[in-house]
């Protein structure tokens, strides 16, 4: 197995260098590392789950660090985080079970259980997460573990009953790790089939002839759209191209490829079109904390366009792409400027971008952002791989996937 501080160099330069384009890959990747740094830690005999935070803690800061605009890497690091505490709070809750219900077994003879109620495996679980997790409706509807429920039965002898514990207490501290890996390798099937998992949510929102507008390309609408159109619904695609790296036509391309009836048009021409439009859906790069969304640039327009023309704006969103922060953090960089290029030639407009003029800068400012701020009251659904929900359900569902201490990925010793 390759050195792990190598792999998390490598993947270190890939970031700072946008070598890696699109949330999901960098969140697949991102897990796929945490994992192999997992599995190559030796943590110590004793707070394991300490120990193991920080390391995790250590080389999130490294890679959050590398590209902070690609905001599904601390995503994904405070996801593991919250894994990790989540496994240990389980184990921790096993064994104090186990301690309740060999207790109440050793002293049935002596106590009436009916005047001293002794807690059992399943009540210690249930407080304890109660206790740890904020409430919601997840929590309440979780099953109670089989574990937790198993009958255990005492040893006759003091120095057997003394080993029992000891190899108990060993298994629970060799288990943690095992735990963990188990589900960051849920973690990974999850962010790979979240495109499905949406798609299969395209009928119920998608009706016979509609008309959609999108923006840009995004695999996750195509997968969206077409899924509709395997339903046998019959609707219209109008794409606005994206500019301007226009991905638009690109995405155009596909949907007619498969039998969609699609438009093209002009990002300046949403305004006009809107009103023959029955539903806008797009892609998001990141949802925050508030349901504002962080989505490429021209998207804040369209929304707006949909507001004044009372369009449903709806957000196809991965539930990786959750982010726990808010748009005023000081650690969050909404946006990032792309290269000139991409808007004019360097030689056409070589005169003004001349810096012999005196002035001492050039007369003519060339600027590329990448990102737009919706903020969360112009959009009207967010679909996920778990459902849809409402831009105010969005702090739910970051309380159910992280943890209010690892909202910001540094170690004790940085802070």
């Amino acid at each position: 197995m390759p050195d792990v501080h190598s792999l998390v160099n490598e993947f270190v330069i890939k970031l700072k260098k946008r070598k890696i384009e699109g949330s999901k890959a960098t969140a697949k990747l991102t897990v796929e590392l945490l994992r192999s740094f997992i599995s190559q830690q030796r943590l110590p005999h004793s707070n394991q789950a300490a120990a193991l935070i920080d390391a995790v803690k250590a080389v999130g800061e490294k890679l959050i660090a590398a590209n902070p605009v690609e905001l599904a890497v601390g995503n994904v690091v405070r996801r593991v985080l919250h894994i990790i505490r989540e496994e240990d709070l389980s184990l921790a809750t096993a064994a104090v079970g186990g301690l309740s219900l060999a207790a109440e077994s050793d002293d049935e003879d002596d106590i009436d259980r009916d005047d001293h109620p002794v807690l059992s495996a399943t009540a210690v679980a249930a407080a304890a997460r109660n206790a740890l997790r904020p409430p919601s409706l997840q929590t309440l509807l979780e099953d109670i573990p089989h574990s937790a429920a198993a009958p255990h039965t005492s040893s006759s002898g003091g120095d057997s009953e003394g080993k029992s514990k000891s190899a108990d207490k060993n298994s629970v501290t060799r288990k943690l790790k095992h735990n963990v890996i188990e589900a960051v390798n849920e973690l990974i099937q999850e962010i790979s089939t979240c495109h499905e998992q949406i798609a299969e949510q395209a009928v119920e929102h998608i009706h016979q002839n509609e008309v959609i507008l999108t923006l840009g390309s995004s695999r996750t609408v195509m997968e969206f759209l077409c899924a509709a159109k395997e339903k046998k619904r019959s609707f219209r695609v109008f794409v606005a191209e994206g500019a301007p790296r226009y991905q638009g036509h690109a995405l155009a391309k596909e949907l007619a490829a498969r039998g969609l009836q699609t438009t093209v048009i002009t990002d300046s021409a949403v305004f006009a079109m809107i009103s023959r439009v029955n539903m806008v859906i797009v892609r998001a790069h990141a949802v925050m904390a508030n349901g504002g969304v962080i989505a490429p640039v021209g998207l804040n327009m369209v929304a707006l366009a949909a507001q004044r023309h009372a369009v449903p704006f709806v957000v196809l969103a991965g539930v990786h792409k959750l982010c726990p922060l808010y748009p005023h953090n000081p650690e969050v960089l909404l946006n990032e400027l792309k290269s000139p290029s991409e808007l004019l030639d360097f030689g056409e407009f070589s005169d003004c971008l001349d810096f012999g003029s005196g002035t001492g800068s050039p007369l003519l400012h060339v600027v590329n952002p990448v990102f737009d701020y919706v903020p969360p009251n112009l959009v009207s659904l967010f679909i996920t791989d778990t459902g849809g929900h409402n831009p105010s359900y969005v702090y739910r569902l970051i309380a159910d996937y992280y943890s209010a201490d690892d909202l910001v990925v540094r170690r004790k010793s940085a802070s």
